[in-house]
């Protein structure tokens, strides 16, 4: 039977077809204190009645949602814990709450997971996770979910939080302790589709203690992950090479310290270590992309180590409330990264001074160590009432390399990349208006020792040197309150980031290179203009915006025959989203989100901009709606849908030897959450795919150089059954 045709679908489809806006900021509402040991559902958030209220980070500081010009949203625990009551998966809480965000890809790899059709930087608590000088597109597995307070989003382009945001920003928040005594939380999740070694296992500790000046985080948790089945009950393919999160096993510790030296200053360090790694139980089967028959996978022992993500973080920040009239902040980090891709006997790998041609094994492996300096110092109510100045100073030092892990040989050379950046910006709010406006300089150096590439392209000898670049980068932007809830804003902000660098001086296949000659260190500097209206009251909230982003200078990369080659040609995104939120009852929270992104560039440097932008920087059309029904007051159900439009672009179309026609079919997949709260804790039970739908995922069935190897469905019918207490 059709799930999807039976009245009761099509009745769910009609609620869901309703026009719901969705929160753009939302708060949990405070738990009752009335001394039970019940643990009651947390009632629909209420921040659309007080968006004012709502402060965000991610501006470099503390500032009202409702008085910033731009597309700004904030994903709360709470949201998030009706997400992942579902599903494991942090790309798919960001997919189903920011309008902009492509679909999730379910791996390790987030490959085609842009932003407005572009590239986000992301944070930990403001340290850098995106490594633009090697970009491997494992940067979105650093933490474990469930030390992650909130998700600060600003939607397009942006430069204020340094180099890679032509996208925008997604910031993660970790938690910090606030009630004062000490709690235990101990949560465990089960999640499968009824096949063998299927299952997801999850178990945490969190201890969180608050006592006077002083207060302590600690997270330690485990989960394992089994291989799933499509909707048609095929086992989902493993992503040998550029890794899965399937027939995993993760691990994260978690520590946060911190001190308020008086009643103005704060001292705060933190810790955090990530690993990620496949646990090599199962291998690839290849499918049929022709004939439309995804990949698969079947027991046996991987080449090679499996992938693994390795992340840790340090970081120290102190801040000071009144320092010179000015609220003062000072981060110091240090982040060391590594990436660990699947095992082949990969053509570009093969060294007939080490072994005979198509023998050698071995697998790439990316490392990128950052460490970095943050200032910034907020005055407000300068020289006169409603003017404030931000400035600040940041400073970065990226040491990126790319090698291949069985025989030690250097494919990327180290990147050394150092900036200095101070930034000022300016806000003045008289009455209904609120206008602000800002530069940012960033002064860059990129360093490279002479090198020699793998035998496949020459063994050739590249001369190492230095690039430099200085930029200026503004924003200015106004925000008009002109009635009772209702608010206009016009923004133009600018954000810069770099092409892939080592994708282009790993390739060098002649002789005479110099890194001078090759390295294009011209940054992307990307104009986004936008305008939008915001309306916010005791029934709901909402955020309707249009942009025009803009780079003369692009960066786009091309595969042909596997390979992958960076292009600066011009790139230009227009689209329109909305996210909102309505409550027509106490017990009921409608949501809905949607997102149309048209993306252009050219074929080469001169020609028109006539080509649409691909899978891998630019995601279909969505629309997300969502009900949620507070039952009781223990209970609670969810209930969202999301659509992912058709795409057929490019027909005909090739740039040299790389293909470019690109075609999506489109899917609709519906999700169900159930959370009832006991005396022995909250139980939750979450459906995703609910009608059990088959479909191939939006990158795997787009992406024009996939293979048989990639051709990946999404995840059939699949339950995650989840208990969580809290107790003192």
């Amino acid at each position: 039977m059709d799930l999807n045709r039976t009245p009761i679908a099509l009745a769910l489809g009609v609620i869901l077809a309703l026009p719901a806006p969705t929160a753009v900021a939302r708060q949990a509402g405070p738990l009752p204190a009335d001394g039970s040991d019940t643990q009651p559902v947390p009632p629909p958030d209420q921040t659309a009645r007080t968006l004012d209220s709502v402060i965000v980070t991610a501006t470099r500081g503390s500032k009202a949602i409702d008085k910033i010009p731009g597309a700004v949203s904030v994903v709360t625990r709470s949201e998030m814990d009706e997400q992942l009551v579902v599903s494991e998966d942090l790309s798919q809480v960001l997919a189903s709450q920011v309008p902009g965000y492509a679909p999730s890809r379910q791996k390790m790899t987030s490959f085609g997971e842009s932003m407005r059709g572009r590239a986000p930087l992301i944070l930990f608590d403001g340290v850098p996770q995106t490594n633009p000088l090697r970009s491997g597109a494992r940067e979105g597995y650093f933490a474990d979910p469930s030390v992650i307070e909130r998700i600060e989003v600003v939607s397009g382009a942006s430069a204020v939080q340094g180099l890679g945001a032509t996208g925008g920003i997604i910031n993660y928040i970790s938690r910090t302790p606030r009630e004062e005594g000490t709690r235990h939380t101990v949560d465990a999740k089960f999640g499968t589709q009824f096949r063998s070694d299927d299952q997801l296992w999850k178990t945490g500790y969190m201890l969180e203690h608050k006592r006077g000046r002083f207060d302590a985080l600690l997270y330690l948790g485990a989960t394992r992950r089994g291989v799933g089945v499509d909707g048609d009950g095929r086992r989902l393919g493993i992503e040998g090479t550029q890794g899965d999160t399937q027939d995993s096993t993760g691990s994260d510790f978690f520590a946060k310290l911190g001190y308020d030296i008086s009643g103005e200053q704060r001292l705060q360090v933190s810790a955090n270590r990530y690993q990620l790694e496949g646990d090599g139980d199962w291998v690839r089967v290849l499918g049929g992309r022709s004939h439309g028959l995804p990949t698969s996978a079947a027991r046996g022992a991987p080449l090679g180590n499996p992938p693994r993500n390795s992340v840790r973080t340090l970081s120290a920040d102190w801040s000071h409330a009144d320092l010179a009239g000015g609220v003062a902040s000072v981060q110091v980090y240090k982040q060391d990264f590594s990436a660990t891709y699947g095992a082949g006997y990969f053509a570009n790998f093969q060294d007939p001074a080490i072994a005979p041609a198509g023998t050698l094994l071995d697998q790439s492996e990316i490392v990128a160590d950052k460490a970095g300096l943050r200032t910034s110092w907020v005055r407000p109510d300068l020289w006169t009432e409603g003017l404030e100045l931000t400035v600040g100073l940041d400073w970065l030092s990226d040491k990126s390399r790319q090698q291949l892990a069985l025989t030690g040989r250097t494919w990327v050379p180290e990147l050394d990349f150092r900036s200095l950046a101070p930034f000022a910006q300016l806000e003045y709010e008289a009455g209904p208006f609120t206008i602000r406006g800002g530069a940012r300089r960033e002064d860059a150096t990129l360093r490279v020792d002479t090198y020699r590439t793998l035998a496949t392209y020459g063994s050739r000898e590249v001369q190492g040197g230095e690039r430099s670049f200085s930029q200026w980068v503004t924003n200015l932007g106004g925000v008009w309150s002109f009635a009772d809830g209702w608010s206009l804003f016009a923004a133009y902000n600018a954000g810069f980031g770099l092409a892939d660098v080592g994708l282009v001086l790993r390739a060098v296949n002649r002789d005479g290179q110099s890194v001078d000659s090759l390295v294009d260190l011209q940054p992307i500097v990307t104009d986004n203009r936008e305008v939008g209206v915001t309306w916010t009251g005791n029934l709901g909230s909402f955020t309707a915006s249009a942009y025009d982003s803009r780079s003369e200078l692009g960066s786009q990369v091309r595969v042909s025959n596997g390979i992958g080659s960076v292009v600066r040609v011009p790139v230009r995104v227009k689209g329109v989203e909305f996210a909102g939120e309505l409550r027509p009852h106490d017990d009921w929270t409608l949501n809905a989100t949607y997102a149309t992104t048209r993306g252009k560039t050219a074929i080469a440097e001169g020609a028109p901009l006539d080509v649409a932008l691909g899978s891998r920087s630019q995601g279909p059309d969505k629309f997300v709606a969502a009900a949620r029904w507070a039952v009781s007051a223990r209970t609670a159900v969810r209930l969202q849908a999301s659509h992912f439009a058709s795409r057929d672009i490019n027909e005909g179309r090739f740039a040299g030897t790389a293909r470019l026609e690109e075609h999506f079919d489109g899917y609709t997949i519906a999700d169900l959450g159930v959370t009832h709260a006991t005396r022995w804790g909250e139980f939750g039970l979450g459906i995703e795919n609910l009608f059990d739908r088959q479909y191939i995922g939006y990158f795997p069935q787009a992406n024009p150089g996939g293979s048989n190897e990639d051709y990946f469905a999404g995840r059939g019918r699949a339950y995650m059954l989840s208990w969580k207490r809290t107790f003192e």
